[in-house]
């Protein structure tokens, strides 16, 4: 076994693209192993646990770009070596060749009335950025997670002063005048406005609405943390102003996770004399304030978004084009083991595991998590499982210098294989995620994950059981359609709302 590691000074890359070419290496053959990464300490750490270290990465900066082979021969890291260099001079030429303004000074200079910034860059640099745009006078939308709450305060402060939008931080969904920001599904534009601190959330409501055969006028998501009692409801407050002001938007839904109190007594105090239509969904959280105000309320996303849609389109009895799920659970209950009791649920999209564990809690007396809903729950380690668990793989320390879970796949699939080995395991619940900014075809990296995890169950004579929810649109670039007879076709019982896939969940494990 032979190993190389070569250090590239200030040639920085994004990390989802040098995600695809640790992949293409690693499938070279005679390659053990390919980590090419930015400099980072989260991906020091990641080099130091497969031993591909030495004193020129930890004296590298996160400018740095760390290309660190382990092969059988010599021959094998020459080829690799020259497959990173050929990647790399491919994606620079492209970008030669294409808009690529390397500051935000040269994009205004070539474009002089842009008036949003998009910003993805690591977390340590992304409010100076974010102070950047709004001082220029653009609406931010910042995708970058791993921001200060302080630097979110002073940022939120600085847009409402000059009246900007400052989305985010941690920001995954927005839909800006049909203009999808970011990860968004292709939906229909109609008279729905949704203002969200719950990415995945949003896009689920956006999703079924759509479906329905509704549309939405404007899609403003906050960052998860706007609600928080530091934050005040910032961003909320100001969506909230937009859309009442909004002639194309006939009803406001508001998402988020559990508010602090003050703040949602704040937001709805904003919205509760609007003669437009209002749905509040505040996942988990105790609402009867907001229908003290005579706001509607709804229980789950999908209550969420046929209650929208009702205000503005009329009744509707289910989703069109779609068959129930029809499974036989005392069948499946039967192939199980006595052993097998426990859900374990990795999610890409913090709402929707939030909505899980939420719904799990009427049933179980214990859900653990890494963003569990009590202290109890918390797991110790993210990385071990307890009784029924769920996992939000979305979360910023699965995320730091890794591409976020809707984009690679790798560490659901290494997480599937791993629940596969327990025998206590009955189900594993996933989320997939489509539309503009996601993995292109998640099919392609669930099926094989799902035929391996049940090799690994049968072995040990036990049968195991994928509930997969599809959030996205029929138009959405990867076909939800053939998504789903794919993931069917691999036996996974897939189901159109996240509700729809905890309930069968639980269904199957319950007594």
């Amino acid at each position: 076994m032979v190993k190389e590691i070569v250090i590239k000074k200030n040639s920085f890359f994004d990390s989802v693209m040098l995600m695809t070419i640790s992949r293409e290496v690693k499938n070279i053959e005679g390659i053990k192993e390919a980590v090419v990464v930015m400099a980072t300490d989260f991906n020091k750490e990641t080099l130091k646990n497969v031993d591909m270290i030495n004193d020129e990465v930890l004296e590298a900066t996160p400018n740095d770009l760390v290309i660190a082979i382990k092969a059988e021969n010599e021959q094998s890291i020459e080829v690799a070596k020259n497959k990173v260099e050929e990647m790399l001079t491919k994606r620079t030429q492209a970008q030669g060749s294409e808009y690529n303004p390397r500051s935000l000074e040269m994009a205004l200079q070539m474009i002089p009335d842009l008036n949003v910034a998009l910003i993805s860059v690591p977390g340590i640099y992304a409010a100076e950025e974010a102070k950047k745009a709004l001082e220029a006078g653009l609406h931010v939308m910042l995708f970058s997670d791993n921001v200060s709450l302080e630097d979110e305060i002073k940022l939120k402060n600085i847009a409402r002063e000059k009246g900007l939008l400052m989305m985010g931080p941690d920001c995954g969904t927005a839909i800006i005048n049909g203009v999808p920001l970011a990860f968004a599904n292709k939906v229909k534009r109609g008279k729905i406005g949704i203002v969200g601190a719950s990415g995945t959330g949003t896009q689920e409501v956006s999703s079924i609405i759509t479906r329905l055969g509704g549309g939405v006028s404007q899609v403003i998501g906050t960052g998860g943390r706007d609600l928080k009692a530091e934050v005040g409801g910032i961003m909320m407050t100001m969506g909230i102003e937009a859309l009442i002001e909004d002639d194309e938007t006939d009803c406001i839904v508001l998402i988020s996770k559990p508010p602090a109190k003050e703040v949602m007594e704040r937001v709805l105090e904003k919205i509760k004399n609007t003669d437009k239509k209002v749905i509040v969904h505040f996942i988990g959280a105790d609402l009867s304030f907001a229908e003290k105000y005579g706001l509607e309320t709804a229980s789950t996303l999908e209550e969420t978004a046929f209650k929208a849609y009702e205000a503005c389109y009329g009744k509707i009895a289910k989703l069109p084009d779609e068959e129930e799920v029809r499974i036989d659970i005392e069948k499946i209950k039967k192939s199980l083991s006595a052993n097998q009791k426990y859900i374990r649920g990795l999610y890409s999209g913090g709402s929707l595991c939030d909505e899980a564990m939420v719904l799990m809690k009427k049933r179980f007396p214990r859900v653990y998590s890494n963003i569990a809903l009590t202290e109890e729950e918390k797991l110790p380690s993210k990385d071990q499982s307890i009784q029924h668990t769920v996992i939000d793989m979305g979360d910023d320390e699965f995320t730091r210098g890794k591409p976020h879970p809707m984009i690679d796949y790798t560490q659901r699939v290494e997480r599937i294989l791993k629940e596969a080995e327990s025998e206590e395991v009955a189900v594993i619940l996933l989320d997939v995620v489509l539309g503009y900014g996601a993995h292109k075809d998640p099919s392609s990296e669930l099926v094989p994950a799902i035929q391996k995890a049940r090799e690994i169950a049968l072995k040990k004579g036990n049968n195991i059981i994928f509930v997969i929810s599809l959030c996205g649109t029929y138009e959405d670039p990867q076909d939800y359609r053939k998504q789903k007879e794919e993931l069917e076709r691999a036996g996974a019982i897939v189901t159109t709302t996240n509700k729809r896939a905890v309930e069968i969940a639980m269904a199957i494990v319950g007594d």
